[in-house]
């Protein structure tokens, strides 16, 4: 059961990436290591032509952060944080237009996908393992801690 879902979300990671390297043919959405490839390349030229600068960000999923700091990785750029500052919080310097235009839209889109397998492999398994309800739970009216 959980096999099927983790293949999906396998086969979703290299299209939304290829999404973001603007890939011409169809083998290159497929080919998830052509469209990364793409982006550094981009990467590169974007840099060559536009100044850096810093940006900060606080991601506060733990998930989520390695996901980015990994996604940064990837394209070449070193994600850090400074002294003192918060766990959640990952610092990269690069070209506006390529963090904004490709990197945090797709790490978002990755986001989403990689949160959602997440979820859906901790549902079954406290289904499975703990009890049949995944619920929230209830909401209830709240009552007056002090009676007369």
């Amino acid at each position: 059961m959980g096999a099927p879902n983790e293949e999906r979300l396998r086969e979703t990671l290299p299209k939304i990436e290829a999404l973001y390297a603007a890939a011409g043919t169809q083998g290159e959405k497929v080919a998830a290591g052509a469209a990364a490839e793409r982006l550094r390349r981009r990467f590169e030229k974007t840099r060559t032509e536009e100044a850096s600068e810093e940006f900060r960000f606080s991601i506060s999923d733990p998930w989520s952060r390695q996901l980015f700091v990994a996604l940064c990785r990837r394209y070449g750029l070193r994600p850090f944080r400074y002294s003192r500052m918060h766990r959640q919080s990952v610092v990269v310097q690069g070209p506006r237009s390529f963090v904004d235009g490709v990197l945090w839209p797709e790490f978002e889109e990755l986001s989403v996908a990689l949160t959602s397998h997440l979820g859906e492999i901790t549902d079954r398994i406290i289904r499975e393992e703990v009890h049949a309800s995944t619920q929230d739970a209830e909401e209830v009216r709240e009552t007056s801690l002090l009676s007369f």
